[in-house]
């Protein structure tokens, strides 16, 4: 199916904060392989296909970046700062999620590594996250 339109279309995209067990001391995060932020930190995440919802969505993309699979996640929030990705117009829709026991990390797809960063302790992040994750780290303690 096609379609023309006269205006401009916003992307849709995902992001996943996943906090490490239910108290909640660490979050999973994936290195970039490629521009833009590329060798930035960044959450998990990235655009929904046209055939998906939107939590599918943020199911593959923590399991394709990630390989963390069968993990319950809630809608945290929409993020849509007019700047928030240099490629085009985002608006990111974020969930947020806790391991009930271990799971392997194995970094794949576009990541070129992924690990547990402590809440104290963030590299310098890509995009917006740094602020996903505050209302996130908010959420938990509300």
């Amino acid at each position: 199916m096609s379609f023309t339109y006269q205006y401009p279309h916003m992307a849709v995209t995902v992001d996943v904060v996943l906090f490490d067990s239910p108290a909640r001391a660490r979050i999973l995060l994936i290195q970039r392989r490629n521009e833009p932020f590329k060798d930035h930190w960044a959450l998990p995440g990235g655009y929904v296909d046209m055939d998906e919802t939107v939590l599918d969505a943020a199911h593959r993309e923590l399991a394709e970046e990630t390989g963390v699979t069968q993990i319950d996640l809630t809608f945290l929030g929409y993020f849509d700062a007019i700047d928030r990705d240099p490629r085009e117009r985002t608006i990111a829709i974020a969930f947020v999620g806790a391991l009930r026991e271990a799971a392997p990390v194995q970094a794949g797809d576009d990541a070129r590594d992924a690990g547990w960063h402590t809440i104290e302790a963030l590299p310098p992040l890509a995009f917006d996250h740094a602020q996903i994750i505050r209302r996130a780290v908010a959420h938990r303690t509300a």
